[in-house]
């Protein structure tokens, strides 16, 4: 089974910065869109942000102006930099993944959480 192995979360201060990443733990999994969600305590699950195959990429916006998602299509990775964090920001970040993994088909595929919490 190909799973998504997430990494970078952590503890961070107001204003300050993190950087999440993504991969596949199969090369053989050809990942065609990212994207990053999130579920802050009592709150339902968001889109924070994605990015297409093409590397359009979209955000919440309430992440505009402060996150970056980016990928690297030879690496089959992508990671979202996080600027300006707010307390607000604190939660757990799922990545989420689409692509062609034979001979299955085209799957869709989550990453295990990254807790990232910002203090004040």
């Amino acid at each position: 089974q190909v799973q998504l192995v997430e990494s970078g979360g952590g503890l961070v201060q107001a204003g300050g910065s993190l950087t999440l990443s993504c991969g596949a733990s199969e090369s053989t999994f050809r990942i065609d869109s990212y994207g990053w969600y999130r579920r802050a305590p009592g709150k339902q699950r968001e889109l924070v942000a994605d990015i297409s195959s093409s590397g359009f990429t979209n955000y919440a916006d309430s992440v505009k102006d402060r996150f970056t998602i980016s990928r690297d299509n030879l690496q089959n990775t992508m990671s979202l930099q996080m600027n300006s964090l707010k307390p607000e920001d604190t939660a757990v970040y799922y990545c989420n993944a689409k692509g062609w993994y034979r001979p299955a088909g085209y799957l869709e595929v989550w990453g295990q959480g990254s807790l990232v919490i910002v203090s004040s």
